[in-house]
């Protein structure tokens, strides 16, 4: 089996492939691809320093990728206003991102994912409780957002900056709070995480570019693949699956992952 080196740390191919499914899988589901990056790292034995979490921040953008193959209609001039309204979302976790980034850092631990996958499950059950889903009051087309609307899920966005609470969980969360329905709920978050993810990779990258090896490289790049095939089918399953089923299910899930990794601490 191929090892690579990342400050100390062993990474296996077969460890770039957990990694991938892991990020493909969970990056659009409202359960913390992060918070699972973290986890799985920690069982896998590779240590949290800065070239792991830009590894993880890159197989990341692969998933971010399979957005735009699943979306190819909305990546296009005439989708403008869509665009505008879904930058405007991204300006308040970019900012809070870029200015607090140090600290951000610090809070990638097991105990705080744990802390913030509970959290985020009793939220969206207490949302689902009081989630009206009637046609006439919801919006079904991304295109038909307001500009309020994307600014208020982008604030919402912002809580994300916490690892384990999800970057999908709070846009959703947000999104349906401001009147959208479970699909444009999804769908927009999809779309949002594009400019997310583009600014979070060229950053890491351009700030640890130096770390990666040749043999780094090799690992990297079956994650990213890995990430890309597995994003793509989930996209297309999840968009399936909330049209017969609510958020409920993923709020249990996050809330007894989040007691489970309590109690094994």
């Amino acid at each position: 089996m191929f090892i690579f080196t990342f400050e100390g740390s062993l990474v296996t191919i077969f460890d770039s492939v957990i990694l991938g499914i892991i990020e493909g899988f969970t990056e659009f589901l409202p359960i913390s691809s992060t918070g699972h990056l973290i986890v799985a790292s920690e069982f896998l034995g590779i240590n949290q320093t800065d070239t792991t979490k830009a590894y993880q921040v890159i197989i990341q953008f692969a998933a971010i990728l399979a957005v735009v193959f699943n979306y190819k209609d909305k990546f296009t001039i005439k989708k403008i206003d869509l665009w505008a309204k879904i930058f405007l979302a991204f300006i308040p976790i970019g900012g809070v991102g870029f200015i607090f980034s140090s600290e951000i850092k610090t809070l990638f631990s097991v105990e705080v994912v744990a802390v913030m996958f509970i959290v985020g499950g009793v939220i969206f059950l207490v949302v689902e409780k009081f989630f009206i889903p009637t046609e006439k009051i919801l919006i079904d087309d991304v295109e038909q957002v307001t500009l309020k609307q994307s600014l208020i899920i982008g604030f919402a966005q912002v809580f994300a900056l916490i690892p384990g609470t999800s970057r999908a969980g709070a846009t959703i969360i947000g999104a349906l709070l401001v009147g959208l329905s479970r699909k444009a709920s999804a769908e927009f978050s999809f779309l949002l995480a594009f400019p997310v993810m583009c600014a979070v990779t060229a950053y890491d990258l351009l700030k640890h570019y130096h770390e990666f090896s040749n043999d780094n490289l090799v690992a990297l790049a079956v994650g990213f693949i890995v990430s890309f095939i597995v994003a793509y089918l989930t996209i297309k399953l999840f968009l399936v699956f909330l049209e017969r089923f609510t958020f409920v299910a993923f709020g249990i899930y996050r809330i007894i992952f989040g007691a489970l990794l309590l109690i094994l601490l």
